[in-house]
């Protein structure tokens, strides 16, 4: 008995040190994150955004000042001044509150504020990592989208 439950024990604790190496982040991966600020009717929001081609692209673009406006009572959108990179995108996804998207027909940025059910063609860009009741607040909002300062 003693000696399966010392085996429990460390198979236990042997993939909590698998998980926990799992999800840490390499050096490369590190140095690949990228951050950026929302300057939002005064309030500055901070976002993580994914490294991914299309992110890369909208990364290029910054800083930029836009408008974001009420969609569907569950994101704030804007467009942008360039289609961005679809390379190796995944055809949609399925966005959920505080995820920064690419709408590739539309050529425009969501930022969603509520729960929305599988786009095709949404390109997720990131999330915000605050703010979110900032972009909750009905009508348009001028906001400043920059890179952050490493």
């Amino acid at each position: 008995m003693a000696l399966k439950l010392g085996a429990i024990v460390s198979a236990a604790i042997l993939a909590a040190g698998s998980l926990s190496n799992a999800s840490a982040q390499s050096p490369q991966q590190q140095a690949n994150i990228m951050r950026i600020t929302l300057s939002v009717e005064g309030q500055v929001l901070s976002a993580t955004l994914d490294d991914t081609q299309t992110s890369r692209d909208f990364v290029s673009l910054l800083p930029l000042t836009i408008t974001l406006k009420d969609y569907a009572s569950t994101a704030k959108i804007s467009d942008l001044p360039k289609r961005l990179s679809t390379a190796g995108a995944p055809e949609g996804t399925d966005p959920s509150i505080g995820d920064i998207a690419y709408y590739a027909q539309w050529g425009n940025l969501a930022i969603f504020y509520r729960d929305w059910g599988y786009g095709r063609g949404l390109i997720k860009l990131g999330k915000l990592d605050s703010g979110i009741e900032m972009l909750q607040r009905p009508g348009p909002l001028q906001a400043t989208i920059a890179l952050s300062p490493k």
